[in-house]
């Protein structure tokens, strides 16, 4: 079985988020009664699949993607084909966007995914530092772990807003009780959120070391990763925050470090190099 540890990981944190989830449907049932149980399944079924769906295209807006014309960028549909044809998934659909910084991200699962790259990336990459990190990004989508970082969102937002709903139900409805109710909720998605985090930081070292074995060596990822490091400390330009999580690179060091999405972009140059 291929990279039990992530699955290991990714099965405890959907049983904590299904924890939580049952957690707010009971709330919901106490304030509501257990009558609308049916429509809490079926509400967060329809809220976690539109926010799927909204989430993609909101993450492609966001950086204003366009596609990757095949006659300007023939080599990089070329690697991107043979790459996806040998980790056993269907070649993604290929974007460029202006992000400010070099970065790259994906969406989507094995037969729909999506690649973006920046066009800052490509200019100051080499070609087979290109080829690093497009395999990084294809490796996300083979291992679904894209997938599993929206379901997380989408539960901690349904979490969050049923925190929000039982402050404001159970106050006297004053404007104390509103600002309350939004500390409440967004405390509450944080916490939900920390067990994504945790498994988001793990998945970038999964991604990592399947691009070094898909292209044969970790130093062209390495090496991208420390000009993309470079020129991200040097400009304040930042990638928008509905993408940084799925972003190849991210900070995070200190306390700061439990709320990053990737780990420290030294440890996994090491870890490349090693």
């Amino acid at each position: 079985m291929r990279h039990v540890g992530l699955k290991a990981r990714m099965a405890v944190v959907g049983s904590i988020l299904f924890g939580f989830y049952a957690v707010a449907a009971v709330v919901v049932m106490g304030m509501f009664g257990t009558g609308v149980f049916p429509l809490v399944i079926v509400g967060s079924v329809v809220f976690v699949g539109v926010q799927y769906k909204l989430g993609k295209w909101m993450a492609l807006r966001s950086v204003g993607a366009d596609d990757l014309p095949e006659d300007r960028y023939p080599e990089i549909h070329r690697r991107v084909e043979s790459l996806s044809k040998d980790m056993g998934i269907d070649k993604p659909r290929l974007m460029i966007a202006r992000m400010g910084v070099p970065n790259a991200f994906a969406v989507g699962r094995k037969g729909a995914g999506t690649v973006v790259v920046s066009q800052e990336l490509l200019r100051q990459l080499d070609p087979d530092e290109v080829e690093g990190v497009l395999a990084h990004e294809l490796a996300h989508i083979r291992n679904r772990d894209v997938v599993m970082m929206v379901l997380g969102q989408g539960v901690a937002s349904i979490v969050a807003i049923v925190a929000q709903w039982a402050v404001l139900l159970t106050g006297d409805n004053d404007i104390a009780d509103f600002f309350l109710a939004i500390v409440v909720g967004q405390i509450t998605q944080m916490l939900v959120m920390l067990f994504v985090f945790a498994i988001s930081r793990y998945r970038e070292y999964v991604a990592d070391a399947d691009a070094a074995e898909e292209i044969g060596s970790g130093e062209p990822l390495a090496s991208a990763l420390e000009k993309i490091s470079n020129t991200a400390r040097h400009r304040d330009d930042s990638v928008d925050e509905q993408v940084n999580a799925l972003c190849i690179f991210g900070d995070g060091d200190g306390f700061a470090s439990l709320l990053s999405t990737h780990p420290p972009v030294e440890k996994r140059i090491e870890r490349l190099r090693g």
